[in-house]
C-alpha cells in the first residue's frame, strides 16, 4: 500500500514536471496568446476605468435632477471638447513654447559659462544638437514611415474610440453593475463586501480629488506665472497639471524649469519664481491637498517616495503613475485588517 502511494506521488510529480517543461518550451506561444487577449480586452478595460472615474460626476448631475442620458451626453461632450481644444489650440502653442524653453536653457548655460568662467559651451552645443537631431529624426520617421505612422494612428484612434464608446455603455449600466457586485459580495461574505466598499470609497475619493487637483494646478500655476511675467506661463501651467501624475518629483521638476528659465530672462524674475513657487507649494501641500483629498487619503511622504521608486523600477512610468493609488489601496487594506482584528478580539472578550 505504501509503495503504491509513493508511486502515485512520483507519477504526479513527473506529470507536473512534464507540464511545466512543455509550458516553458512553448512560452512564446502562450505569451503571444496573452498579448492578443490583452490587446482585445485592454480598450474595454480602459473604457470601464473611464466610466468608473466619471461615475461620481454622473451621480452629481443626477442628484441635481438631470436625466441620466442627458448627464452622460454632457460628460462625453465635455471630454471630447477638452480633447479637441487641446489638440487644436494648445498643442501648437505648447510646441512653440517648448522651442522657447529650449532656447532659454541654452542661454542659461552660456551665461553660467561666461559669468563663472566655467567651460559649459560644449554642453550647450550638445543640448542644441540633440534637440535638433530629435526634430530631424521625428521628421524623418514621419516621412519615411508614413504608412506605419498612419497604421499606428488608425490603431490608436480605433482603441480610443472603442474605449470611449464602451465607457458610454459602462456609464449607462454602472449603477446596475455596482448593484450586481454588491448583491454578489453580500451573499458571499459581509466582511468581503465591507472591504470592497471601503476600497471603492477611497479610490473614488482619490480620483475625484486628483482630477480637481490637476485642474487647480493648471489654472493656478498658469495664472501665477502669467502675473509675474513669465513668457512660458501656459507651458509651465500645463506641465504643473501633468506633474500630479508623478507625486512630489513631478512638481519639483516643473518648478526647477520655471526657475532656470526665469533666471535666463531676468535674475529678478528667477528670484520671484523661487519665492512664489515656494509659497504656492506650501499652500498646495498643507491647505489644498488635505482639503481636497481628505484625511483618509493622506499618505506619508516617505511611503509615497518609496512607492514611486519601487513602481518606477518594476513597471517604469506606469508604475510611477499608479504608485499613489496603489499605496492608498494597500494602506486602506491594512487599516481594514487591523479594525477587523480589533472587532474580533472585542467579540471574544
Amino acid at each position: 500500500m505504501i509503495k503504491n502511494k509513493l508511486d502515485f506521488k512520483l507519477i504526479n510529480i513527473a506529470l507536473i514536471a512534464i507540464i511545466c517543461f512543455f509550458v516553458y518550451q512553448s512560452g512564446a506561444l502562450w505569451l503571444g496568446i496573452l498579448d492578443k487577449i490583452l490587446k482585445i480586452f485592454l480598450p474595454l478595460f480602459a473604457g470601464f476605468v473611464i466610466a468608473y472615474a466619471l461615475y461620481p460626476l454622473l451621480e452629481t448631475l443626477i442628484k441635481n435632477k438631470i436625466p441620466k442620458t442627458l448627464g452622460i451626453g454632457i460628460i462625453i461632450a465635455v471630454v471630447i471638447s477638452i480633447i479637441i481644444i487641446t489638440l487644436v489650440l494648445l498643442v501648437p502653442l505648447l510646441s512653440n513654447q517648448i522651442l522657447s524653453l529650449v532656447d532659454s536653457l541654452i542661454v542659461f548655460i552660456k551665461d553660467i559659462s561666461a559669468n563663472f568662467n566655467i567651460d559649459l559651451g560644449n554642453f550647450g552645443d550638445t543640448l542644441m544638437e540633440t534637440f535638433n537631431q530629435i526634430i530631424t529624426n521625428v521628421g524623418k520617421f514621419v516621412s519615411d514611415g508614413a504608412v506605419k505612422t498612419i497604421n499606428a494612428s488608425i490603431s490608436a484612434f480605433t482603441n480610443i474610440f472603442i474605449a470611449l464608446a464602451s465607457s458610454i455603455y459602462f456609464l449607462l449600466d454602472m449603477d446596475k453593475i455596482r448593484i450586481s457586485i454588491k448583491a454578489y459580495l453580500s451573499s458571499k461574505s459581509k466582511k468581503i463586501y465591507e472591504y470592497v466598499a471601503t476600497l471603492d470609497r477611497e479610490i473614488k475619493k482619490y480620483i475625484k480629488g486628483f482630477l480637481i487637483i490637476v485642474c487647480i494646478s493648471f489654472f493656478e500655476y498658469t495664472l501665477i506665472y502669467y502675473l509675474i511675467g513669465h513668457p512660458n506661463a501656459l507651458l509651465l501651467g500645463f506641465l504643473s497639471g501633468l506633474s500630479n501624475f508623478i507625486p512630489y518629483f513631478g512638481g519639483i521638476f516643473v518648478q526647477v524649469i520655471g526657475v532656470i528659465t526665469g533666471f535666463t530672462i531676468n535674475p529678478a524674475l528667477g528670484l520671484t519664481v523661487i519665492v512664489v513657487t515656494l509659497i504656492t507649494s506650501m499652500i498646495d501641500s498643507y491647505v489644498l491637498n488635505p482639503l481636497i483629498y481628505g484625511k483618509s487619503n493622506q499618505v506619508h511622504p516617505i511611503v509615497v517616495i518609496a512607492a514611486v521608486f519601487g513602481g518606477g523600477i518594476l513597471f517604469g512610468f506606469i508604475g510611477i503613475v499608479i504608485a499613489l493609488p496603489l499605496s492608498i489601496l494597500i494602506i486602506t487594506s491594512y487599516k481594514f485588517y487591523i479594525e477587523n482584528k480589533k472587532e474580533l478580539e472585542n467579540i471574544r472578550k
